[in-house]
């Protein structure tokens, strides 16, 4: 009886740690960001500006190519950047900053953190920003999680190491294969309004092979809806974020 009682209790035990660890990601619900997690997500206070940003990079078979767009549209954007993809293309992480754009960490790899391992979170997001820092040229101020799954370690983790988690408010669904310039500009739409943070790939890394294409046809017709409504796109670092 001792013994099966232990048992419940640590099996207890364990789910209560679970579902601390599990907590946060709750604030990818989109009920929770528009209210208690509004700054969480991404809204700014300037009723003026989107923040555009984008995930998964740097990849020197695409981030080239938006890299140029951006500059012929003259707009900067925020990068979050992985380690491993940064560690493979060093030169591109640099010349992004040197082009004007802001670096930020979106982990080692691009996987959710699931289980709780502090340790282990703590040391690959240190990694990580440690590699944005010295690759990059500046010191990283925001991460966002792989698939914006918030869990307690990497959270707790990005505080210590004293990045902002950021999440976004709109996004263009550009990781398909179904994914065209049209589609993304027409599911970001809605969402491009001020305070906004939009959510782009500059990297297929992690989505279908070529999307990336579709980002870079959309960038064109999402900086042309902003410029009709007056919004400014730019990086977070202009975001006003409270």
């Amino acid at each position: 009886m001792d013994r099966a009682r232990a048992a419940r209790r640590a099996a207890l035990a364990a789910a209560g740690v679970q579902f601390l660890h599990l907590a946060p990601a709750a604030v990818r619900l989109t009920p929770l960001r528009r209210t208690v997690a509004r700054p969480l997500a991404g809204y700014g206070a300037d009723p003026r500006h989107v923040a555009l940003t984008f995930d998964d990079g740097p990849d020197p078979r695409s981030t080239p190519y938006i890299l140029d767009a951006l500059d012929r549209l003259g707009v900067r954007a925020t990068f979050f950047l992985l380690g491993a993809m940064l560690e493979r293309a060093p030169d591109l992480g640099r010349e992004l900053t040197e082009r004007g754009h802001e670096a930020a960490v979106h982990g080692w790899h691009h996987r959710p953190q699931w289980y709780p391992a502090p340790a282990r979170d703590l040391r690959e997001l240190r990694r990580a920003t440690e590699a944005v820092a010295d690759l990059c040229g500046a010191r990283p101020r925001w991460y966002r999680p792989p698939y914006g799954v918030l869990t307690a370690g990497p959270a707790l983790a990005a505080r210590r190491l004293g990045l902002r988690t950021v999440l976004w408010t709109a996004w263009g669904e550009d990781w398909t294969e179904q994914a065209t310039g049209d589609s993304v500009y027409a599911t970001a739409r809605p969402g491009l309004v001020g305070g906004a943070t939009l959510l782009l790939h500059d990297s297929d890394c992690t989505s279908a092979p070529d999307s990336w294409r579709a980002t870079l046809a959309a960038l064109p017709l999402i900086a042309a809806h902003c410029r009709t409504r007056s919004l400014t796109l730019g990086p977070l670092r202009h975001h006003a974020l409270r």
